[in-house]
């Protein structure tokens, strides 16, 4: 459910999109899709599928659009888009594309994960629906990603002490594991309201965390002092390192 400012920045979004490189399709996946998107404090995930690649100066007017809505719209901030261009290069899910995130241009791929969540309840904004664009994505697929995001990406990260001081990779980190373990069990994409019962029912994680993690997204955060930050960093890693490696050793699929 979207409310009147988010409402102003897609159509805002969309407008200044379709002047600039007339998009086929722009679909909504993430919170948004889902049905657990909160204003202010979830990201608009997007993806808009081009005809053709974008030229470098293209490139510099889609940036500056970026930049002017971020200006104009403090939501603007957690607008993120993909720009996939149509056909053979949407078919490959390892395969970089442009996009927007962070406040800059990146190159990261359209995930297994992404494509699912498209499928499954993706919400078309403009042009046709993902299934006739997208390729469906196989269980053993979805799965596959799972455990190498979990193994290649997220265990490394749990030994850097220093990021999980930090509210976005606590969240990030512990919403992740859980939805990976409902993935690997049951080929369920599950919300991140999901995520935290899960996390306290099923996984045991600390729930100091938890409960903070909960505050955060759905009710009122309070400052983070240096010294619970620290200790809040202890618990995650304590706990997240070897919840990653249960799970990676024995998925269950």
């Amino acid at each position: 459910m979207t409310d009147q400012a988010t409402d102003e920045l897609l159509d805002r979004f969309l407008g200044d999109l379709h002047r600039l490189l007339s998009p086929v399709a722009v679909w909504a996946h993430g919170s948004l899709g889902g049905g657990d998107y909160r204003p202010g404090r979830s990201d608009l995930d997007l993806i808009a599928v081009l005809r053709r690649p974008v030229t470098r100066a293209e490139r510099r007017r889609l940036a500056a659009l970026h930049r002017r809505l971020t200006n104009g719209l403090p939501l603007a901030a957690r607008l993120h888009c993909a720009y996939p261009v149509a056909g053979e290069a949407l078919a490959d899910p390892a395969r970089p594309h442009l996009a927007w995130a962070h406040r800059r241009l990146l190159h990261p791929p359209v995930t297994e994960v992404t494509r699912c969540e498209l499928h499954r309840f993706g919400v078309v904004l403009s042009g046709g629906p993902p299934a006739e664009l997208l390729p469906e994505v196989t269980d053993d697929q979805l799965a596959g990603f799972v455990v190498r995001d979990l193994r290649e990406y997220w265990r490394p990260a749990v030994r850097r002490e220093r990021l999980w001081r930090q509210d976005v990779w606590v969240d990030l980190g512990l919403l992740t594991l859980a939805r990976a373990s409902a993935t690997l069990r049951t080929g369920a994409l599950i919300t991140k309201a999901e995520a935290l019962d899960a996390l306290t029912t099923e996984l045991e994680a600390p729930a100091e965390v938890v409960a903070d993690i909960r505050r955060r997204r759905y009710g009122d955060p309070v400052p983070v002092s240096r010294r619970w930050a620290a200790r809040r960093a202890a618990l995650t890693t304590g706990f997240l390192g070897p919840a990653i490696d249960r799970l990676v050793e024995d998925p269950g699929f």
